[in-house]
């Protein structure tokens, strides 16, 4: 595999692991849990998904060939909580996260040194894609963050729960030495639960 192929898989995988990261915060809040804003100057849960889900439309729609903010697109809207209940928010989530893995299921290797536009800025896609790998994950560690702490106690931790890397590593290190994407193993620890 070229280096290309190579890192458009990775990224496929990637942004499979953190799709799945916050399905499975969201999953372990009460549907009144996914509204609730701390203070003027934070978002709900629900405003972070529809940002997010704003944000895959504008930039996948058309990625090659018309820049990634939309006309139509409203940004600011998108913190306005107007989404009402888990399944409209579950329903936003994909049509957003369904664009995106479109446009990187259609992208060639010879693509990623093609110029796209964000606001006139031009970049190539591989830059685009990147940025997008930087802006995703934030948002969902902010939904992972903020569902850590209305869930309390009661949180079921994504990753290595607290004050066990000792055991984790250990499990790690008593297997065999292998090449695999990092989250081959997590996505199926994550998918169990």
């Amino acid at each position: 595999m070229d280096c290309n192929n190579h890192y458009l898989a990775s990224v496929k995988k990637q942004m499979r692991y953190y799709k799945t990261i916050g399905e499975k915060a969201i999953d372990q809040l009460e549907p009144e849990q996914l509204f609730i804003v701390t203070n003027d100057d934070s978002n709900s849960i629900s405003a972070i998904v529809k940002h997010l889900s704003g944000n895959m439309l504008s930039r996948w729609t058309d990625f090659l060939t018309s820049d990634g903010e939309k006309e139509w697109r409203e940004r600011d809207a998108e913190f306005e909580t107007n989404i009402t209940s888990k399944e409209e928010l579950l329903a936003t989530w994909n049509k957003g996260w369904d664009c995106f893995f479109q446009a990187i299921e259609s992208l060639k290797p010879e693509d990623l040194l093609q110029i796209i536009y964000i606001r006139n800025e031009g970049q190539t896609a591989l830059d685009a894609i990147n940025r997008q790998l930087a802006h995703y994950p934030y948002h969902i560690g902010q939904i992972v963050f903020y569902a850590k702490q209305l869930k309390n106690n009661a949180w079921e931790s994504l990753s290595i729960p607290k004050n066990k890397s000792n055991s984790y590593n250990n499990d790690k290190f008593a297997q065999e030495k292998e090449i695999k994407h990092f989250t081959d193993a997590e996505l199926k620890k994550l998918n169990k639960k």
